[in-house]
């Protein structure tokens, strides 16, 4: 396994983490802040936004090279 094979596996899996990580910390967020099924609702999709663009950059990258 070559150097660019590893740090292309290493930064599939650590994104994936990072993600179901901060899906967890939108969560706990969520129920601390006593926010309710809506409020909990509007976390996710506004912090997610954020998630999504940073993925979506990266598939834009990815198609235009």
């Amino acid at each position: 396994m070559s150097e660019e094979e590893f740090a292309a596996i290493a930064f599939k899996v650590c994104i994936t983490v990072f993600v179901i990580f901060l899906g967890f910390i939108i969560w706990n967020l969520g129920k601390e802040s006593k926010a309710g099924k809506f409020g909990t609702a509007i976390l996710f999709l506004v912090l997610g936004l954020g998630i999504a663009g940073f993925l979506f950059k990266n598939v834009l990258i990815k198609l235009m090279m």
